[in-house]
């Protein structure tokens, strides 16, 4: 098993408090996030943002995957996941995760499509969202 590790700190209330979110490889390193940056659009990040770029960083190395193993060559992939919360009873949850993404690669439209497909579903963090999953897939 193969184990990653994010931490996040937080001090006050929720609107008047404060936190930092770091990664144990340091890529993330004390960045800031509070209620200001989830729900007022101000600067810094927040747990949303951050799993759209875990999920579509994990979608393109499993498309990458997938068309290597059907011998597809010429291989390149922008790919954004819109994260969607909404409010759920008292509270707030994801419902939607929706990919869009340009792939380029030497091979039938057609098949790059079908095989990007089984990547939304296949990827480890699509697998771990309890929500709606949809896409735009384009090949360039």
């Amino acid at each position: 098993m193969i184990t990653r590790t994010g931490s996040a700190t937080w001090s006050g209330g929720l609107k008047d408090g404060k936190g930092q979110v770091s990664s144990k490889s340091g890529a993330l390193n004390a960045l800031p996030y509070g209620f200001n940056t989830r729900f007022e659009d101000q600067p810094g990040t927040n747990p949303e943002e951050l799993v759209g770029a875990a999920h579509a960083s994990c979608f393109s190395m499993a498309l990458a995957m997938m068309l290597e193993k059907e011998g597809i060559s010429g291989v390149s992939i922008e790919t954004r996941s819109d994260i969607s919360m909404d409010k759920d009873g008292e509270g707030f949850a994801v419902k939607k995760a929706h990919l869009t993404t340009t792939i380029t690669a030497d091979a039938d439209e057609a098949k790059v499509l079908e095989v990007a497909e089984k990547a939304k579903a296949g990827c480890p963090i699509s697998k771990l969202l309890n929500a709606e999953i949809t896409m735009d897939a384009r090949v360039a």
